[in-house]
């Protein structure tokens, strides 16, 4: 089985030797996403709301490259740097993961990159014959 990069100018470039997606078949392996503005290159302030918001945007902006959508994610694994901050990361993230929601698993960790208090990664399922790379 081949793999394929997929990237998108309008999230954030990786900060290390990775791709922002891979698709392999007829599957596409999402990298963590931390709430880094692509414009900026800087981590978003504004608290764990606003984090959570850009973390969903980056993540939205590489399904579409993927030619995918959230009805395709079908396993995302959340980071936080403090479980605290669960209830407001379930709600942003509520909003977004459509009519059947992914399996899912959240943990706490020692810390992110870029000081990050959430990242959040996935596993989708794009049929290849309709996915796009970019």
């Amino acid at each position: 089985m081949s793999k394929t990069a997929i990237t998108s100018e309008r999230a954030p470039r990786a900060i290390g030797p990775y791709s922002q997606a891979v698709r392999a078949g007829d599957f596409v392996f999402f990298s963590g996403q931390v709430p880094i503005d692509p414009s900026t290159g800087e981590l978003v302030t504004g608290g764990i709301e606003a984090e959570t918001q850009q973390v969903v945007k980056n993540l939205n902006e590489v399904l579409a490259a993927a030619g995918a959508g959230w009805d395709d994610v079908v396993k995302t694994t959340i980071y936080l740097l403090d479980m605290n901050d669960f209830a407001v990361v379930n709600r942003v993230y509520g909003e977004v993961v459509g009519n059947v929601p992914p399996a899912r698993a959240t943990v706490q960790v020692a810390a992110l990159p870029k000081g990050a208090a959430v990242e959040i990664d996935m596993v989708a399922h794009v049929p290849t014959s309709r996915g796009a790379s970019r």
